[in-house]
């Protein structure tokens, strides 16, 4: 699509013809300084009287023309992308230790199946936030650092494999490296208040240096606001994941965390309550920043321009023929 961007140059066309018109023409009074150069000009300047020859005239028109088009700027538009608008800042700690390969919550489906598809549905739709991506078994990993890139983190998530990060749970260790993500952000200066970590687990925190409850009086003093997900069946007593990955979930953990950083703690049995739970945290947590749009744009100027400057060519040595 074609665009103009400053329309308002065209008022200039008529110049030319203006100055010609109702500016009277200019008359010799004879030279106070000689100047080589410029007795030059006058010996190949037009008799008095005589106008220049009709073709002369409308290659300057045309030259003319040609400047007033460049000085309006044409563009010619692309068509519209979206572009990340930082808004809301989210991390989100998945647990991928060994009891996350329980099959209790959607048919066949592992516990770490059902969370990459809900997971993945609330990262897509948090459109204008930067999402990052944490695994943590008995050690955490940065997956994914805070990005707009919504689809890569998606993937990152999609990727994840129990186990990877061992088979135990380390629920105090992922949140201090959240913090320490957060802390070494510059990014972040100022702005305390719009950093969410939702930290998902089916277990008791039974590995990492960090005790929980440390961990989120950190959390608390360094502005991160946590929301804490329980995940897996009410039927979950004695149950060990591959590796002996422990299985029982510590809901007084989970709630300590969530009520000492001003979070709150959910509880999800099944695929559908843990939609319900990020659908709440939607709400809790709106975009900061709706998604904005923009249009590439071409710059069209310098092709008239430059034809411009070739035509000038010609009228200057039209001039020395004259002459």
């Amino acid at each position: 699509m074609i665009h103009v961007a400053w329309p308002w140059m065209s008022l200039c066309l008529p110049l030319p013809w203006l100055l010609a018109r109702w500016l009277p023409a200019a008359r010799p009074r004879g030279a106070a300084l000689f100047l080589p150069f410029a007795a030059t000009v006058a010996d190949g300047a037009l008799p008095p009287g005589r106008s220049l020859p009709r073709p002369r005239k409308w290659l300057f028109a045309l030259v003319w023309l040609l400047l007033v088009l460049a000085a309006i700027r044409p563009q010619w538009l692309g068509d519209p992308q979206a572009v990340a608008a930082t808004g809301r800042r989210l991390l989100l700690a998945v647990d991928v230790s060994g009891s996350m390969a329980s099959q209790d919550m959607a048919g066949g489906a592992t516990r770490l199946q059902v969370v990459q598809k809900v997971a993945g549905d609330f990262i897509r739709r948090r459109h204008g936030d930067q999402v990052g991506l944490i695994l943590f078994g008995t050690r955490p990993y940065l997956q994914a650092p805070l990005t707009p890139d919504l689809a890569t983190v998606g993937q990152f998530l999609d990727e994840a494999m129990i186990g990877v990060a061992g088979t135990q749970t380390a629920i105090g260790d992922a949140i201090g490296l959240a913090i320490k993500r957060l802390r070494e952000d510059p990014a972040r200066s100022g702005r305390k208040g719009d950093t969410v970590l939702i930290l998902l687990t089916d277990g008791s925190s039974n590995a990492g240096e960090m005790p929980p409850a440390e961990a989120a009086r950190m959390a608390a003093r360094a502005g991160l606001r946590i929301y804490t997900i329980g995940v897996g069946s009410d039927a979950q007593g004695g149950f060990f994941g591959l590796g002996g990955g422990n299985g029982d979930l510590d809901e007084d953990t989970l709630k300590l965390i969530a009520k000492t950083t001003g979070g709150e703690y959910f509880r999800a049995t099944d695929a559908a309550a843990l939609e319900q739970v990020y659908a709440r945290i939607d709400r809790l947590e709106p975009s900061a920043a709706r998604q904005q749009w923009y249009r590439p744009r071409d710059e069209w100027f310098a092709w008239p321009l430059g034809l411009a400057l070739l035509l000038s060519l010609p009228a200057v040595v039209w001039s020395g023929r004259w002459r």
